[in-house]
């Protein structure tokens, strides 16, 4: 028999005696808490010599024969309680000293400094709340054993601190941005989740099924044409944090159910999108960080507006020397880019082969806050089309870290051309594009009745987490990333 599984029968020894004994865990309810762990250490000139209560998991015990330290942690830190013979008395003392690392105990006693000048808590009293069955891990190997780290998140939680800190930092940040917006009198609303056409982005959607109504539903990609609805309708300024869904792959960017931030103001266009995701992403850094400049795997990054602005085809010129620009067919950019690196581009478009010299050879180096604009309409349907270019679309995408982190653009508000764009797009998810967007008749039913001019912007939270807390990895960042089943 293993040595875990006999650390575990043991335990379950222990439970049992004290149910036999009438002092089930189990069948406690609450407990009286005073103080967290780091209200002692911050008040405690105020606190000392003071009695209060405190609860948490034992993680650490240093016994010295008729003396215990030993390390409580709860939700705001790590605190020492001392324990002594002579005042817990020879029974309590002994269960104290017989109960398991990963139980859950709560100490009443008085708060002091130890010699070393640690902040403790001198145990008049003690009570086992919930009774850990399984050990802890007794050596935590997080880089080495990924998966067990994400599959059995409680454990990550519960042995890292790091891992705690960086999801306390994403509450920070999503109540910043969540402030951010009220403070600019926007609205908050909630879209549906379950739709009967899904919209607002190009991507596989999942599919389920109704019973009651017999009806396939999809999970949504966006809340983006629900929200332009409610502008519609009147609500000039929107914004939704959520969840969407996209059946695509699993990589370090890219999750099948991640967090979404979509606002949309009516009266303004791109250009006053740039200025609200620049105000507020430096809002959601000071609330992670306390500063508009940190460390982004090992790269130095600075905030501080205003972020530099490039063209997409620029910013693919001047790192490959390809001018886009200059192309009039598909197969003079094909010919252009075979030394490129894009991999198979025999039937590849003129806007798939700009995006995909952009990803290979441009993203990687926008390491400093940059805006990228003017895209091509092709690939942009829901994109208002440029002043003076009707190729280009009034659309920018932020890039930090070298990675894309959001999506804006001055809104599409012609129904004439929004139909025709749907089309279009319909007409390459008959040519074999799964991610082509469908044709929406109500939203376009919508815009007829009139979209005033409107400037609308998505920013991927987990994405904003992984550069301000420093993640290289989108799993680090969800506190339960999708995992296949365990064998």
């Amino acid at each position: 028999m293993s040595e875990e599984l006999t650390q575990e029968e043991l335990r379950l020894r222990k439970l049992e005696q004290l149910q036999q004994e009438g002092r089930d865990p189990f069948a406690i309810h609450a407990y009286d808490r005073t103080h967290l762990s780091g209200q002692l250490v911050e008040d405690f000139d105020e606190l000392e010599g003071s009695q209060v209560s405190v609860c948490g998991r034992l993680m650490a015990r240093r016994g010295h024969g008729k003396s215990t330290f030993a390390d409580l942690v709860d939700g705001a830190g790590k605190i020492q309680f001392y324990a002594k013979l002579d005042e817990l008395g020879e029974d309590s003392y002994a269960e104290l000293r017989d109960t398991d690392l990963g139980d859950i105990i709560g100490i009443k006693g008085e708060v002091f400094k130890t010699r070393s000048g640690e902040v403790s808590v001198k145990a008049t009293e003690w009570t086992l709340l919930a009774k850990s069955l399984r050990p802890l891990p007794e050596k935590w190997h997080g880089l080495q054993d990924v998966e067990m780290r994400y599959r059995q998140r409680y454990l990550d939680l519960m042995m890292s601190p790091e891992v705690r800190e960086v999801f306390e930092k994403r509450a920070r940040i999503v109540q910043a941005a969540r402030e951010f917006f009220y403070g600019r009198r926007f609205h908050e609303v909630e879209t549906p989740m379950l739709q009967t056409l899904y919209g607002g982005a190009n991507a596989r959607p999942f599919i389920t099924h109704h019973n009651a109504l017999d009806l396939s539903l999809y999970m949504r990609i966006a809340p983006e044409l629900y929200l332009k609805r409610l502008v519609v309708g009147g609500m000039e300024r929107v914004f939704e944090i959520g969840k969407v869904f996209r059946n695509e792959g699993i990589d370090t960017r890219h999750n099948p159910e991640y967090t979404l931030l979509e606002a949309y103001q009516a009266y303004t266009d791109y250009e006053g999108m740039m200025e609200l995701i620049e105000s507020l992403v430096c809002r959601m850094a000071q609330a992670a960080n306390n500063s508009l400049q940190f460390t982004y795997q090992e790269h130095e990054i600075d905030l501080t507006p205003p972020w530099r602005r490039v063209t997409l085809i620029g910013a693919v010129q001047e790192a490959t020397g390809v001018d886009f620009a200059s192309f009039e067919a598909d197969d003079d950019a094909r010919t252009a880019c075979v030394d490129l690196d894009l991999g198979d581009i025999a039937d590849e478009t003129y806007a798939g082969l700009l995006t995909r010299a952009f990803d290979k050879h441009v993203e990687p180096g926008l390491i400093q806050p940059t805006f990228v604009v003017d895209y091509p309409t092709v690939i942009s349907p829901l994109a208002k089309r440029k002043a003076g270019d009707a190729t280009l679309a009034a659309r920018f995408e932020p890039f930090i870290g070298g990675q894309e982190c959001g999506n804006a653009f001055s809104e599409l508000n012609d129904p004439i051309d929004q139909r025709d764009r749907f089309e279009a797009q319909v007409q390459a998810g008959r040519g074999g594009d799964e991610e082509a967007h469908p044709m929406d008749e109500d939203f376009i039913r919508a815009l007829e009745h009139g979209l005033p001019p409107t400037g609308g912007l998505g920013l991927g939270i987990d994405r904003m987490v992984m550069l301000l807390a420093d993640r290289p990895s989108i799993r680090e960042v969800i506190i339960f990333p999708t995992m296949r089943p365990e064998r």
